[in-house]
C-alpha cells in the first residue's frame, strides 16, 4: 500500500477524483488544529529551555536526521549543552526511554540509537515529547537547550526555532496535502519557519521564491559491523560481488553515492525504517553487503564479517547557525 501512494503522489491519476477531496478535509483539520493552538484554545506546555524543531511538511525520509547531528555538534560549539528528543519511530517503547548508543532498535527506533551514537548527547524518545523534554531534563539538568527530532506538527510543544528539511530530489511530489499527495501542511506553511533547507544540490522548483539552504551528505570511507575498528575504502570493493540495502526514506540517493563512488553492485530496496532481520540475509551470497548506518543499527545483533556500513556526515551551508543563534539570543 506505502509503494503505491508514492507512485499516486509523484503526479495525478484518476485516483485523485477520490483522494482530492480528502485531502481537502484533512487540509481544514490541520489549519483548525494549528489556529487553536495559537490562539491558546488548545493547551501547550512550554519547556523551561529553549526548543529547536527539526522537521518536515511531507511523510517520508528527507534528511532530517542527519542534520539534527550535525546542530547537535554546532550548538556544543557555540557553548550550549543540547538534549535531543524524538518520537522514535520504527520503535515499540510504549514509555518515554533514554536512549543510548547500544540501546535496542527496534525498542528505541533507528534513528534515535543513531542520534545517540554520533552525538553523545542526552537522547529521550517519547510520542509525547513534551514527557520527553520534561523526562531529559530532570535527568540532565545542565542541558540548555533541546532539539526536537520531528516534532513540527506537534504544536502542543511551543517551539524558539523551526527548521523544515526537505529532499531535493523527491521535492514536494505532486504538492498536495494527504492522502492526495505526500504533504503533512501546504507548502505555504514553509512562509512561517526560521529556515528551510534543502538535501541536495537540486533546486526545488515549486518553493515559491523562498530561500534554502544547502545540506550535502558526505561519504569517505566505510566501517566493518562486526568490528568497527575495521575500516575500507571503495576500491577495496572493486572486482568484488557486492550486495547493497537500503531501508531508508529514500534508497535511490543511497546507490547513487555507492555508483558516484565507483561501485557495481545488486541493490535491495526496502521501506523506510525495515526490521532487518537474519532471516532478511539467509542464503545471500556475496562477498561485501553495504548498508547505511540507520539499517546498521539494526542489523548490528546478527552482523558477520562482510557486513560494511557508509556512514554520511551533513555538510550545511554557512548561514543555518546564525539564523538559530540570532533567533535564540532575541529570546
Amino acid at each position: 500500500m506505502t509503494d503505491w501512494f508514492q507512485k499516486q503522489w509523484a503526479g495525478f491519476t484518476f485516483w485523485h477524483i477520490v483522494l482530492i477531496p480528502l485531502s481537502w478535509f484533512f487540509g481544514i483539520v490541520v489549519c483548525l488544529r494549528r489556529c487553536l493552538y495559537r490562539r491558546g484554545w488548545l493547551k501547550s506546555t512550554r519547556l523551561p529551555v529553549p526548543v529547536v524543531v527539526v522537521g518536515n511538511i511531507n511523510i517520508g525520509g528527507t534528511g532530517k536526521t542527519p542534520l539534527v547531528i550535525w546542530l547537535a555538534e554546532h550548538m556544543k560549539l557555540a557553548g550550549y549543552r543540547p538534549g535531543i528528543i524524538s518520537r522514535g519511530y520504527g520503535g515499540n517503547a510504549r514509555h518515554v526511554s533514554e536512549v543510548f548508543p547500544d540501546s535496542d532498535a527496534l525498542v528505541a527506533g533507528d534513528e534515535a540509537v543513531l542520534i545517540a551514537a554520533r552525538t553523545h548527547c542526552p537522547v529521550f524518545v517519547s510520542a509525547n515529547r513534551i514527557s520527553a523534554g520534561q523526562h531529559l531534563l530532570n535527568a540532565y539538568p545542565q542541558c540548555n537547550i533541546i532539539i526536537s527530532d520531528d516534532g513540527l506538527q506537534h504544536y502542543r510543544m511551543p517551539r524558539d526555532v523551526e527548521i523544515v528539511v526537505y529532499d531535493s530530489v523527491k521535492g514536494f511530489g505532486n504538492g498536495a496535502l494527504l492522502p492526495a499527495g505526500p504533504l503533512r501542511e501546504s507548502q505555504a506553511r514553509l512562509k512561517t519557519v526560521d529556515a528551510v533547507v534543502r538535501n541536495g544540490t537540486e533546486h526545488e522548483k515549486n518553493l515559491r521564491g523562498i530561500a534554502s539552504i544547502e545540506m550535502q551528505l558526505v561519504a569517505t570511507g566505510f566501517y566493518n559491523l562486526a568490528d568497527n575498528q575495521i575500516k575500507s575504502a571503495a576500491p577495496e570493493f572493486f572486482g568484488r560481488k557486492i550486495i547493497a540495502v537500503a531501508g531508508i526514506g529514500n534508497p535511490q540517493r543511497f546507490f547513487d553515492q555507492l555508483r558516484d563512488m565507483g561501485l557495481q553492485f545488486e541493490s535491495r530496496a526496502y521501506a523506510d525504517h525495515y526490521i532487518f532481520q537474519v532471516q532478511d540475509f539467509a542464503g545471500v551470497n556475496a562477498d561485501v553487503i553495504l548498508m547505511t548506518e540507520k539499517d546498521a543499527v539494526k542489523c548490528k545483533p546478527f552482523a558477520a564479517a562482510n557486513f560494511w556500513v557508509l556512514p554520511v556526515t551533513a555538510q550545511v551551508d554557512n548561514g543555518l547557525m546564525p539564523i538559530v543563534l540570532n533567533k535564540l539570543n532575541r529570546k
